[in-house]
């Protein structure tokens, strides 16, 4: 098959890499010339394990290409994939003017019958606007189909070649036998595409990510209310998990989501609800919530130290909003940064990867480490944002030899409370109370 996909953001260059790794003539297009240029070079300009590699194997196979000629693209391809950013607008529904201003492009580069496919994340709707988009630039026949895309950040090109499922949304039999073809190669066994109608399939996305969502502010708000009452939530946790309609994934208390897909998705379900006149009442509440958990770790914080932190340094172990990636689209991390910051505080940050993204947020208003050791030394105390393998088995004793004072406060439970008081450690965590 031939195919092209508009867009080399992390959903585009994961989706063209794995389906030029079946064995499909792909072409990637965008308009940042420097990054297709690193691109054409090997240089991935994200951080997701896997994908290097996946990309300079398939672009040495001539299956890959990449070019900022969407007209030849097009002319060259008969599925054409749209993943380009959905923005959130300032509304917080999300902006649609690159997926319609690509619409409009392919639709004048048309040369025959094409599938145009929503790859992005799209309000219920997109594809007839998308379709419109293409009739009034062309007239030659195409079928536009949502193929909403539920990658996993840290684990998206294992998502991609081994999914859960695909969902192809689609009103034309012979655009849906050839998502069907495109996506068989991915399924040994079994059958796992999910068919449906377009409108459908564009609200399946918002709903997988605000249930998800959902179970992440439900389990902090829990574990807010243990620490009142003096319960722990991990015990809480295992209790529910075990019950298998309610399953143990997202279950975990911390600091609240972020990323490019939950916060933005969540917001922009809400606003879809307010168009049609439809109060989104739970998931307007998730948002308020996961906004809030991060609040309520800075008053952990302030608590001890009061509101003026300006004679205090604290070392920050992570930053990307979740492990294996450089992701920091809304971070809990940004936030609780920021907030230190505005106290006066002084901060010393390590990420294994996040800390090149870091310093286009920051600047040099905190320091950057070359380890989480170096963060450590002569902090007041140590914030642990972001759940990194290499934090998980730390040498306790050296991180104390290290510290002005052995303070932890563990945005992700990390580690196990009663072991770390009986080290000597005064230890903070989500949903335990604090003595």
């Amino acid at each position: 098959m031939k195919i092209s996909v508009i867009g080399t953001g992390y959903v585009g260059l994961v989706a063209g890499a794995c389906l030029a790794d079946m064995g499909n003539e792909v072409i990637c297009v965008d308009n940042n010339i420097e990054k297709l240029e690193k691109l054409k070079n090997g240089i991935i300009p994200i951080y997701e394990p896997g994908l290097e590699e996946l990309v300079k194997s398939n672009v040495s196979e001539n299956r890959l290409t990449f070019t900022s000629c969407l007209d030849e693209a097009v002319k060259k391809t008969d599925v054409c994939f749209i993943a380009v950013g959905t923005p959130q607008d300032t509304d917080g529904s999300a902006d649609l003017k690159y997926v319609l201003g690509v619409a409009e492009q392919i639709a004048k580069a048309m040369n025959g019958y094409k599938v145009i496919v929503d790859k992005s994340t799209v309000p219920v709707g997109t594809a007839e606007k998308v379709a419109e988009v293409i009739r009034e630039n062309t007239t030659h026949p195409f079928d536009v189909v949502s193929n909403p895309e539920f990658l996993k950040q840290g684990n998206a090109v294992d998502d991609f070649l081994s999914p859960d499922r695909v969902i192809i949304g689609s009103n034309s039999d012979k655009a849906t036998r050839i998502m069907q073809e495109i996506y068989s190669p991915f399924f040994r066994t079994g059958n796992r595409i999910v068919l449906m109608d377009v409108k459908s399939a564009e609200m399946t996305k918002y709903a997988a990510n605000s249930f998800l969502a959902t179970k992440i502010s439900f389990m902090n708000e829990l574990a807010n209310l243990c620490e009142h009452v003096g319960a722990d939530i991990e015990m809480v946790r295992v209790g529910i998990s075990t019950d298998s309609r309610i399953g143990n994934k997202f279950l975990f208390p911390g600091l609240g989501y972020g990323g490019s897909c939950f916060p933005k998705d969540v917001k922009a379900i809400v606003e879809t609800g307010k168009e049609f006149g439809c109060e989104m009442s739970i998931i307007k509440s998730v948002d308020k919530a996961n906004q809030n958990q991060r609040q309520l770790f800075i008053k952990k914080i302030t608590k001890k130290y009061t509101e003026d932190l300006s004679n205090r340094t604290f070392a920050v172990w992570g930053l990307a909003f979740k492990p294996k990636t450089d992701d920091m689209r809304e971070a809990p991390a940004i936030t609780i940064i920021n907030e230190l910051l505005k106290r006066g505080a002084k901060v010393k940050a390590y990420d294994p990867k996040a800390s090149e993204t870091a310093k286009k947020i920051f600047g040099d208003k905190i320091k950057y480490s070359k380890s989480s050791y170096e963060a450590l030394k002569d902090a007041d105390a140590l914030l642990l944002l972001t759940e990194w393998n290499e934090f998980r088995r730390p040498d306790f004793d050296r991180i104390k030899g290290l510290m002005k004072t052995a303070v932890i406060y563990d945005g992700r439970n990390q580690y196990n409370y009663d072991r770390m008081r009986e080290q000597d450690f005064e230890y903070y965590c989500i949903g335990k109370k604090n003595d």
